[in-house]
């Protein structure tokens, strides 16, 4: 997945404005790093494929999303989510998705976000099973070796613990803990 464009839009150049989404960026380019890492492809038996990879991305994104929220910083948390969508609408269209259905697969990856996030809050904060929401959304229910799972999972839950040690300061320098 390709960093997202950083051009001033006709607009912003036009009257001077800055995209306030541009405060985000580097947390944006430090979650695609960080779901680009091997281990979770080698150790977490991870999918390699487009879909693994945004399944990845995704997991690591929702963790963000919820620090976000528990920080007070919700305006962000949108406009990280904004920064996803520009860029998974981007890998779409470099796909040759033309833009009669990008807007429809833009939606079910706008739903599968929404809901992973939502499964993976349940684990982390209220204690769901962190182990079935991963089975179900990271591996898509497919059979995986349970020390696969075990990694993921241990990988997880070690970030988030991180990412509750920091600050919604840190987080726009795009620290990840």
């Amino acid at each position: 997945m390709s960093p997202v464009s950083t051009a001033p839009s006709f607009l912003q150049r036009l009257f001077g404005r800055a995209d306030p989404r541009d405060t985000m960026r580097l947390l944006y380019d430090a979650v695609i790093a960080e779901g680009r890492r091997p281990h979770w492809y080698v150790e977490g038996a991870v999918p390699d494929t487009l879909d693994g990879r945004f399944d990845m991305i995704v997991a690591i994104l929702s963790l963000l999303l919820v620090r976000l929220e528990q920080v007070g910083a919700r305006q962000e948390a949108v406009w990280l989510t904004e920064l996803f969508v520009n860029d998974m609408d981007g890998q779409l269209r470099q796909e040759g998705i033309g833009d009669v259905v990008v807007g429809k697969h833009i939606g079910r990856m706008m739903s599968a976000l929404g809901g992973r996030t939502g499964a993976y809050r349940a684990a982390l904060v209220d204690g769901a099973d962190l182990r079935e929401a991963l089975r179900r959304n990271l591996y898509r229910g497919e059979s995986v070796a349970d020390e696969a799972v075990d990694h993921v999972e241990a990988a997880l839950r070690q970030r988030w613990t991180r990412l509750g040690c920091l600050g919604q300061e840190a987080l726009m320098a795009g620290d990840l803990g």
